[in-house]
């Protein structure tokens, strides 16, 4: 399995910030539920910036194109976050 399949080489560095952000996140006093839905909102709101960016948006179906973009590579960059999160919490356990 090649991740570059599932997102854009561009993009890998949001998991990184995203985790960053979860770690911010964690410190507040925001509920750890909440952890995951505002990592994929801040995900989707960080591809949709580089869609804009990068993209020639020029009418509904190039826009649609772009929103579907960011709403997935934005959603599997926090995935990609939280799945790190994960694994480093699950390795320092002790069974």
């Amino acid at each position: 399995m090649n991740i570059d399949n599932y997102i854009k080489p561009e993009l890998l560095v949001l998991i990184p910030v995203l985790y960053a952000v979860g770690a911010w996140v964690k410190a507040s006093a925001i509920a750890s539920k909440w952890i995951p839905l505002i990592l994929g909102g801040v995900g989707v709101a960080l591809a949709g910036l580089w869609v804009l960016a990068t993209s020639d948006i020029t009418g509904v179906k190039s826009a649609a194109e772009g929103l579907l973009t960011a709403v997935v590579q934005g959603v599997l960059c926090a995935a990609g976050a939280v799945y790190g999160n994960q694994l480093i919490k699950q390795a320092k356990k002790d069974e």
